[in-house]
């Protein structure tokens, strides 16, 4: 799963189609987006490197000192509002101290997002050169452009990015637990890919009322849930789920388990209803006789419906009048009556759709 979200982003964008989207949410109880982000950031920039991916190069740093040619860094976090210095404007250059110092430009004005998005353009053209070559934009943590600004303009601002025909793919962070489910919303509506980090849930009996013990023990294990929600071209989306590890070599994805399958159907919600039949229902409904179906006496059934003609055979009309005939001494011997009607031609048309009662003077 995680290397499918992979494929997608070195893939990137179709001619004419927006580029594809991934949303990271993580929370208080599972704090490992960073993680995560890094992962996806880290094999990106490999492809990237390898010649690999449609993408040129990258508008996010990261400690990789042979990444300095493909990796540009807006840093829009040490002074978002402009206020540790005033007096300069609001773009500058920053030296980031790593093994091999990368230079970063320093926005100061994240408000102004008509600025921020120029700027991304500006500095991804830079890197992917003229023409028509394409670019991925990476934004670490939306949580923070959130804190200075509206909703509307985030999204306008992610819509923008994701739909521009030099983007090849866009990827960001987002703390759920500090937004409103609207705000969620939106941005996984932006989004062709949602990633959701979730605990594991090690109760067996579906209960929830220990998630604050649960949550400790999650974060001392280093261990989750990766949820993702795949949004397809057609409209149709695809959910799957893998367990990951936080170790010291870094994040590993795993498969689940069947065992872990068989807990997570007991933690669903009960209802009122069962969508599968036990075996009694199963052999009841195996009992039960459709209309015209053959009732496996070994006799062949006539079934007349009254639209052959009387000319189409002296054979047929003598089958059919000794079926009735049969019928009419069952009748006499049950006591039931029987109705038995005989059409004129097939040129007589039916009379379910006329009405008996119009040759009278009503």
């Amino acid at each position: 799963m995680a290397e499918s979200i992979g494929r997608n982003l070195r893939d990137g964008a179709l001619e004419g189609e927006h580029a594809p989207a991934l949303s990271i949410k993580d929370s208080v109880s599972i704090p490992y987006g960073s993680d995560v982000f890094n992962y996806f950031l880290t094999k990106h920039s490999s492809n990237i490197l390898g010649g690999k991916s449609q993408s040129k190069g990258i508008t996010k740093g990261i400690d990789l000192v042979s990444a300095k040619k493909s990796i540009s860094i807006l840093d829009c976090y040490t002074d978002p509002l402009g206020w540790k210095n005033p007096v300069k404007g609001p773009l500058d250059t920053k030296i980031f101290s790593l093994k091999d110092p990368i230079e970063a430009v320093l926005f100061r004005h994240v408000r102004n997002l008509d600025l921020l998005f120029s700027t991304i353009m500006e500095m991804g053209e830079a890197l992917a050169g003229q023409g028509k070559g394409r670019f991925s934009v990476s934004i670490d943590l939306v949580t923070e452009m959130l804190r200075h600004t509206s909703l509307s303009s985030v999204a306008n601002l992610l819509s923008k990015v994701r739909s521009h025909d030099r983007i090849s793919s866009t990827f960001w962070l987002l703390h759920s637990d500090l937004h409103e489910i609207r705000a969620i919303a939106a941005l996984e509506y932006l989004s062709s890919m949602v990633a959701s980090l979730e605990p594991k849930h090690l109760s067996l009996n579906g209960q929830r009322g220990d998630l604050e013990k649960l949550s400790l023990l999650e974060q001392n294990s280093r261990k989750g849930k990766f949820h993702v929600r795949f949004k397809r071209r057609n409209g149709r989306v695809r959910v799957t789920c893998e367990d990951f590890s936080i170790e010291q070599s870094g994040i590993n994805f795993t498969p689940v388990s069947s065992e872990e399958g068989i807990i997570n159907q007991g933690l669903l919600p009960k209802v009122q209803f069962n969508l599968q039949l036990s075996e009694k229902e199963r052999i009841d409904r195996a009992k039960v006789v459709l209309p015209f179906e053959h009732q496996g006496d070994g006799k062949p059934i006539h079934i007349y419906d009254g639209r052959r003609s009387v000319s189409e055979g002296k054979d047929e009309t003598a089958a059919a009048a000794s079926v009735m005939t049969e019928n009419s001494q069952k009748n006499e011997e049950s006591g039931k009556g029987e109705i038995i009607y005989f059409r004129d031609s097939d040129d007589e048309m039916p009379d379910s759709d006329e009405d008996p009662d119009d040759d009278l003077d009503i």
